[in-house]
């Protein structure tokens, strides 16, 4: 084995990479003082694993690298590589040729290679043991280095010895193995050591493992308790929900039936109004009708008048022929007139037929009276044209005048009896029509009525309409709050129930005695678990409490001395034990204070705990007084000479002495009001 080549970059003066290679032979390296001719023997030193700077003539190991010059700049590695031929195989490695290599960065970090793979500087040491090439070894001799060996000691002329022999690498194993064996042994001892407590430990473990099971099971029992609890919440928030859906159902129902009624009255108020316009249509046709009839009637009258003229014009002719028969042809020429006139009136009644016979087809239910009237007039006409036919016989008999005149007047007689009965029925009629109109008249206002009725209960069906639907929009109003009011009181309880459970905002070691609460007996708990507060005092008895409201308080001294015990054990920190055998307390003596203005009492008389807590309060709270602001606590401070602590309802407090501690409030874990939240 012997050296190839050694390549340096950054190392020391080199800022170049410079490569030198050694043949078979000696090769020297010559230069005047100061050119790098020791920079090459600190590479080889450096590449092998040499750790102190001051071997490499360093302060330290970063002055290795190149420091630069007032031409170049500083480099920032240094890079070493030496090329061994390995062909005799010396070195324990199967490669015929081994590189080894360095580099070092300005941040302090390093890198071991073997042919260019990542190893440990171990692994290099180790590589070289026995072959004198190592950090420590022969081979590379230093200035005054001779002299060392030859005055140095002789345990290190030795190592020498042992390197050229070969012996290092089991020497050194050797001391590992020592090693290796004497903490083998210690950890024995250890083991030793803890199986003894372990053994020693059984049966009381057995005992608290049995009350480790009992708890699990208790606190089994516990969630199955809290289960059932939230069930039976569950059922009745159900059960009051599914009667909130009856009502609204019930409600739904009254809805529904108010939109049918109101449907139902919209439905008869549309039949009424269309009844009511038909009743309209008839009565505007009844009153037409009845102006019509009112005007045949006095076409009537005056005709009834004109006929009366008429037989009073016979009986004066009647005297008239009867006095003197001279005027006969006189007469004979009247009644030719007459005739005439009877001739037009025989046409104006034919022109009342044609329009009674309109009124036949207007009017259907008056047919039979129309037609009535319709035969006393054709009967008239009959009588007229016999009277004119009378009349024309006349003219040939005169002595026949006066029996036909005769004929005449008695024709007329009975016409006017005829008209009389006609005039009778007209007005009959007439009153029937106003009875009719009368009837009419009360149906619309029947009609009238109803439909007020009605719009009235369309009214009131709307208006319960409306207030049924702000009675469900209420009712689901309620019911949201109450959903959203129990999920978020459930939450709540849950988020201060696992805080409590877990002890949240108290120290890591209370914590951690907590813990053995289920396996240790003896332990009550924290002084904030077993006293009850108004809500208006909690501020003011937790600034009274200060750090002692999370002290653990236990039945006996012996427990709190266990406890103590067990936390120096694990290395869980300090906690304050209140043993109730050891704790003794005062009530407040100073009577006259409490009854100063503003005092509202002893912070111990404004708690409420069990009885065999009251050596303890009076010992946690029986000198400390309450009070209801800061003036009041300062005026009872200066008068009584700060010989009294006091606390206000605000938190602020006055110490003895007059020390005063107030302000604001950062992060408060408020214990006291988390445990009356939760129950």
């Amino acid at each position: 084995m012997y050296l190839k080549s050694i390549e340096v970059n950054g190392f020391k003066s080199f800022a170049h990479k410079m490569i030198f290679k050694f043949e078979h032979g000696i090769t020297g390296i010559v230069g005047p003082n100061g050119s790098g001719k020791s920079n090459v023997a600190d590479a080889v030193r450096w590449v092998l694993g040499e750790q102190r700077a001051k071997q490499l003539r360093g302060s330290r190991m970063e002055d290795v690298i190149f420091s630069g010059t007032e031409l170049r700049k500083p480099m920032g590695s240094a890079y070493v590589a030496i090329t061994l031929d390995n062909s005799d195989h010396s070195l324990p490695i199967q490669f015929e040729e081994v590189t080894v290599a360095r580099r070092v960065y300005r941040s302090g970090e390093s890198e071991y290679l073997i042919n260019g793979s990542a190893c440990r500087r171990k692994d290099i040491v180790e590589l070289f043991f026995d072959t004198g090439i190592g950090k420590e070894g022969y081979s590379i001799i230093g200035q005054g280095q001779i002299e060392q060996i030859l005055s140095g000691k002789p345990e290190e002329r030795r190592e020498l010895f042992d390197e050229a022999a070969g012996i290092v690498k089991y020497k050194k194993n050797k001391l590992e193995t020592q090693k290796s064996l004497e903490i083998e042994r210690e950890n024995l001892v250890r083991v030793t050591d803890i199986l003894t407590e372990l053994e020693r430990q059984v049966g009381p473990l057995k005992k608290q493992s049995e009350r480790a099971r009992e708890y699990l099971l208790l606190r089994d029992q516990l969630k199955d308790e809290d289960v059932k609890l939230f069930l039976l919440e569950n059922q009745n928030l159900e059960k009051e929900l599914k009667e909130l859906d009856e009502k609204i159902e019930i409600a739904q129902r009254e809805i529904n039936e108010a939109n049918q009624t109101l449907a139902k009255a919209k439905e008869k108020y549309g039949k009424q109004e269309e009844f009511l316009d038909h009743l309209k249509q008839e009565i505007e046709t009844i009153t037409a009708h009845i102006s019509e009839m009112k005007l045949t009637k006095q076409k009537k009258e005056g005709k009834i008048q004109v006929l009366n003229e008429q037989i009073n014009t016979e009986h004066m002719r009647e005297s008239m022929y009867l006095e003197s028969k001279d005027k006969l042809y006189k007469d004979l020429n009247e009644k030719k007139a007459q005739l005439k006139r009877f001739e037009a009136e025989t046409e104006e009644i034919r022109k009342e037929y044609e329009s009674v016979m309109e009124q036949k087809i207007q009017k259907e239910s008056e047919v039979a009276l129309y037609q009535k009237q319709i035969q006393d007039l054709e009967r008239e006409q009959e009588e007229i044209e016999i009277r004119v036919n009378a009349v024309r016989e006349g003219r040939m008999r005169v002595a026949g005048a006066i029996e036909r005149s005769q004929t005449v007047k008695e024709q007329l007689n009975v016409r006017i009896i005829g008209l009389d009965h006609q005039i009778e029925e007209i007005k009959r009629q007439i009153n029937d029509q106003e009875k009719e109109k009368d009837s009419s008249s009360q149906k619309i206002e029947e009609i009238n009525e109803k439909k007020k009725r009605s719009e009235i209960e369309c009214h009131n069906a709307k208006r319960i309409e409306e207030t049924l639907i702000a009675e469900r929009r209420q009712i689901q109003e309620q019911m949201d709050q109450k959903r959203e009011k129990y999920h978020r009181v459930r939450s709540n309880y849950e988020t201060m129930r696992n805080m409590a459970e877990r002890y949240d905002g108290y120290g890591f070691g209370i914590k951690k005695v907590m813990e053995q609460q289920a396996v240790t007996s003896g332990i009550i708990g924290a002084v904030a678990d077993i006293i009850k507060v108004e809500e208006k005092y909690e501020t003011a008895i937790e600034t009274a409490l200060g750090g002692s409201i999370q002290n653990i308080v236990t039945d006996t001294q012996k427990t709190a001395k266990k406890m103590i015990e067990y936390l120096k054990k694990n290395r869980y920190g300090r906690v304050t034990f209140l043993p109730l055998d050891a704790v003794k307390g005062k009530e407040f003596a100073r009577k006259e204070i409490l009854l100063e203005p503003g005092v509202i009492g002893a912070a111990n008389q404004l708690v409420i705990y069990d009885e065999v807590y009251k050596d303890l309060f009076a010992s946690l709270l029986g000198q400390i007084l309450v009070v209801k602001d800061m003036d009041a606590g300062i005026k009872i401070a200066n008068k009584y000479h700060h010989s009294v602590r006091i606390v206000t309802l605000d938190g602020d407090s006055l110490n003895r002495g007059g020390a005063m501690s107030g302000g604001a409030f950062k992060n408060k874990s408020n214990l006291l009001g988390r445990s009356r939240e939760v129950e």
